[in-house]
């Protein structure tokens, strides 16, 4: 009995082992093909879209710049002007929650001549940024007068998209150009006497937003005497927003 389980565990090893040889070749076999076959053949649609929007807000940009040789009192200088700017703008009724801080910066101050750089006290910089709707377009020329009046600059005023806008309007742009990526792959492909299959991959490249500048630097009354009176005559208008998408796909 023992001889007999012997043959056949012996058996059993020569069959896994033709087994598995077969395996091997039929594998190298499917390899070459692939490797003569080539790599699957793709091809890329470039895809663009421009949509055109209303801006729905219109954002007035403070900054306030205070100079001392102590970098205590340029920082309790520059905190003075801001809250003054900050109660000014609130007695205007405007509410506390559109006026952000957009940044704050404390540093060395240069004067820079032939034998190098001196130091010359210290700069305290503070940002700010106030946000109307369109609609509130005729409050900026009383947001110039708070901020010029509590001694800050206007650094510029934008027309811009809030957060809810460009949210839409990004995904009707990217919409948009995918479909465009998919009509171009389809006609190629047709030119090609091909059609498109599957879709193998697709990335958004781009999406181009940003504000529309209405002004520049206003630092004095006379400036802001202008602005508030071109105010009058601001229209935000349709902008132009796009997006690029592209799309491969397996020809067949």
């Amino acid at each position: 009995m023992r001889k007999k389980e012997v043959k056949m565990d012996k058996s059993v090893q020569i069959t896994l082992i033709i087994a598995v040889s077969v395996l091997v070749i039929v594998g190298a076999i499917i390899g070459t093909f692939n490797y003569y076959a080539g790599p699957q053949k793709t091809i890329n649609g470039n895809g663009e879209a421009t949509i055109k929007v209303v801006p729905d807000l219109v954002s007035v940009y403070f900054n306030i710049e205070t100079k001392d040789d102590s970098s205590e009192i340029a920082r309790n200088e520059n905190a003075e002007i801001v809250e003054e700017l900050i109660i000014s703008l609130i007695r205007e009724g405007f509410n506390r929650e559109d006026i952000v801080t957009q940044s704050f910066n404390l540093y060395p101050n240069y004067d820079w001549g032939e034998d190098g750089r001196t130091e010359n006290g210290f700069v305290a910089s503070h940002q700010l940024k106030v946000e109307l709707s369109t609609e509130e377009s005729d409050k900026i020329g009383e947001l110039i007068d708070a901020g010029v009046n509590a001694g800050a600059q206007i650094s510029y005023i934008n027309f811009e998209l809030s957060s809810e806008l460009q949210n839409e309007y990004k995904a009707k742009a990217i919409k948009l150009a995918a479909e465009d990526a998919k009509v171009k792959a389809k006609a190629m492909a047709e030119g090609l006497d091909k059609e498109i299959g599957e879709l193998v991959s697709v990335s958004s490249s781009n999406f181009n937003y940003s504000p529309w500048r209405a002004f520049g630097m206003v630092e004095d009354m006379e400036g802001a005497e202008l602005v508030r009176e071109a105010t009058t005559d601001i229209q935000p208008g349709e902008r132009e927003i796009s997006a690029q998408v592209n799309a491969k796909f397996k020809l067949k």
